[in-house]
């Protein structure tokens, strides 16, 4: 479902997305067809205004990541947990946090990670076993 952004839009409405609705939001410049997951009214790359509000793939590879020790006071009690950044099949970058990887010996650039719909807040990935690559 594609459709062009008319004006501002808030964050709000791409926590909606992922919380309520379980789809990863973004945007595609209609000029270059650059592809982010960060809310603008403009393209970052082309500077065209006019951005297509898109659902982005809930698949990627991690092409960065951290192990956090030192949590925020919302996930004290999920430490320690890894923030990646994904590259989104089709395109776009993504991060979020992984709580079931708990060491860096657990996770490796490249892993194929899908997002999880949660309760719990921020953008949350999962490892992509061959089942549910299939």
């Amino acid at each position: 479902m594609e459709e062009v952004v008319g004006g501002s839009h808030s964050v709000a409405e791409f926590v909606q997305g992922y919380e309520s609705e379980g789809r990863l939001r973004g945007f595609r410049c209609p000029a270059c067809g650059f592809l982010t997951a960060t809310w603008g009214v403009a393209c970052s790359r082309c500077g065209v205004s006019g951005l297509v509000d898109t659902t982005l793939s809930d698949v990627g590879q991690i092409v960065a990541f951290t192990i956090v020790e030192v949590p925020t006071e919302e996930r004290v009690n999920d430490a320690p947990y890894a923030y990646v950044v994904v590259e989104l099949d089709g395109g776009g970058r993504i991060s979020g946090w992984m709580p079931s990887v708990r060491r860096a010996e657990d996770l490796a650039l490249g892993d194929r990670v899908r997002f999880r719909p949660s309760y719990r807040p921020g953008l949350q990935f999962e490892k992509e076993t061959s089942a549910a690559a299939e």
